[in-house]
């Protein structure tokens, strides 16, 4: 029986420096920005959806990067 790994509904600091190409510091300003934006506190998570709404990413070359 194989297992399904479900996808990831959650961008981190890691992944936006994979997708928006950004140093370690530049990719956690951008997230702290993005939180800031979306209304949420530093514990609360960006979802994928809310990160795309923002930059204008499409959904299918944030989740390749997943």
């Amino acid at each position: 029986m194989v297992k399904k790994i479900p996808e990831r509904g959650v961008i981190y600091t890691k992944d936006i420096q994979n997708i928006l190409g950004k140093s370690p510091r530049s990719a956690g300003k951008y997230m702290l920005k993005l939180r800031k934006i979306l209304e949420k506190e530093k514990e609360e998570f960006v979802t994928v959806d809310e990160f795309c709404m923002i930059t204008g990413v499409p959904q299918e070359l944030v989740k390749g990067f997943l």
